[in-house]
């Protein structure tokens, strides 16, 4: 998933969003699927920060944690209680348990 500030957003004659975005995105956000490279998926990551992103979050749902990526940083591992750093200007307190619960695909 891709979170561009709104003010950065290019828009078409109509008004409409512009299909090819070409500048990296301020947040970006990774699900880890089982038959994925960790490795491959991390350099995702990366490179969005190499260009200008200021966020990077990699969510692997078999150990239920989050590696939160910022630039110029070692990347930060979190788990359970632990708060989430979100991008600067969004009003959102998040933990890990929280944002795994808002995952669940079944009802318990």
């Amino acid at each position: 998933m891709a979170v561009i500030r709104w003010q950065q957003i290019e828009f078409d004659d109509n008004g409409e969003p512009v299909d090819d975005v070409l500048i990296a995105p301020n947040w970006t956000i990774e699900i880890l699927s089982p038959d994925q490279s960790s490795n491959r998926v991390t350099s995702n990551i990366l490179h969005c920060l190499k260009y200008g992103c200021q966020l990077g979050w990699l969510i692997d749902p078999d150990d239920r944690s989050v590696l939160v990526f910022q630039p110029h940083q070692q990347p930060e591992f979190c788990h359970k209680g632990d708060s989430l750093l979100v991008l600067d200007g969004v009003d959102l307190k998040l933990t890990v348990e929280q944002l795994f619960g808002w995952l669940k695909m079944k009802a318990e």
